[in-house]
């Protein structure tokens, strides 16, 4: 019969809240999409216990506590007494479902990346020409133990942060390049969990994480308009191809080629994100001029230097409402001049 208020509740009922009710079941958001352990189904000629709904109603409040979402107040049914049918468990369940991307809240900033993400000697042209073409490249590796980690890690709220820095000075190229950088989404002296950057979520879907609407690649901060920005690729629709997820120009009349681009791929079993960021001068012409640019301090940890920098950190998911399924992440950084 159909779950109603006054009427018996039968297993097929409450099998159809835990699963078998397609996308409006607790365990497609709980499980499929979370990683966290699955609600079990009752036996179709069983009886539904009051531990059972009381473990339903526990794991609807979890997911709705993470995503934000509003959902109907109700009690736990107690054993040895008769339960009712409970209002809105249905509704409650589908509105999860379609705000599984959703994040209240997240958890800490992973910063322990390894390798070079700063320039300490100057970047240029070689045999001499200061006035040449030139480009910066920064490459990014995020692993993950395997794809369901990888997954569960985005799913749930996470997301990579992308920032730039760059303020150590010397040459007509520093001057305009550090007026640049400072312009697009940029870094600061600390990487912050909402300082300007460049942030790549879990989906393409429109969702919000912690008040910010974003789908796919956003940019967050900065000023000027990106020549492209990837809404269209989250992490779910990264392939093995690298796809540019941001680009932005320079607005100097004298430097309007310049620019910044940010490139997103993943390997074909789904652990391992690449990003390759570029910071390219077409070069300069005008005598006496310079596009040359001076190293600077290193940036360690959390914490900006003056060189020339792309950092990328984890912004992780809360762990209060779910568990960390998703394990151990390493981001390796390397810098390339050519």
């Amino acid at each position: 019969m159909t779950y109603s208020q006054g009427g018996l509740i039968q297993a097929t009922d409450y099998n159809g809240f835990v699963s078998t009710t397609a996308n409006a079941n607790i365990n497609a958001t709980w499980n499929t999409t979370y990683g966290q352990t699955a609600l079990a189904t009752v036996s179709t000629s069983g009886t539904v216990t009051a531990l059972q709904w009381s473990s339903l109603n526990s794991t609807i409040n979890a997911m709705a506590t993470h995503q934000s979402t509003t959902i109907t107040s109700r009690s736990n049914p107690v054993a040895n007494t008769v339960i009712t049918a409970l209002n809105n468990v249905g509704t409650d369940i589908g509105n999860c479902y379609t705000n599984r991307f959703n994040a209240g809240s997240v958890g800490a900033q992973f910063t322990a990346w390894t390798g070079s993400a700063a320039f300490t000697t100057n970047i240029g042209n070689t045999g001499g020409n200061t006035r040449g073409a030139w480009t910066a490249t920064f490459t990014d590796t995020i692993t993950f133990a395997n794809a369901s980690a990888a997954g569960y890690f985005f799913n749930a709220g996470g997301y990579i942060k992308i920032q730039f820095n760059k303020s150590s000075t010397g040459t007509v190229g520093d001057t305009e390049w550090n007026k640049f950088i400072g312009n697009v989404a940029s870094g600061g002296a600390v990487i912050g969990v909402v300082a300007n950057a460049v942030v790549l979520t879990s989906d393409a879907s429109t969702k919000t994480i912690v008040g910010n609407s974003w789908a796919g690649t956003a940019a967050v901060g900065g000023t000027g308009t990106p020549s492209i920005l990837g809404n269209a690729y989250g992490f779910n629709q990264l392939t093995t191809t690298a796809n540019t997820v941001y680009k932005q120009f320079d607005t100097g009349s004298a430097y309007s080629g310049n620019y910044v681009q940010v490139t997103a791929a993943k390997n074909a079993t789904g652990n391992v994100i690449t990003l390759v960021t570029t910071w390219v001068d077409i070069g300069d012409t005008n005598p006496g001029s310079s596009t040359t640019l001076t190293g600077g301090t290193n940036t360690t940890g959390i914490t900006f230097g003056t060189g020339p920098a792309t950092v990328v950190t984890l912004i992780q998911p809360e762990q209060v409402n779910i568990a960390n399924v998703w394990g151990n992440v390493t981001v390796a950084s390397s810098i390339a001049n050519t």
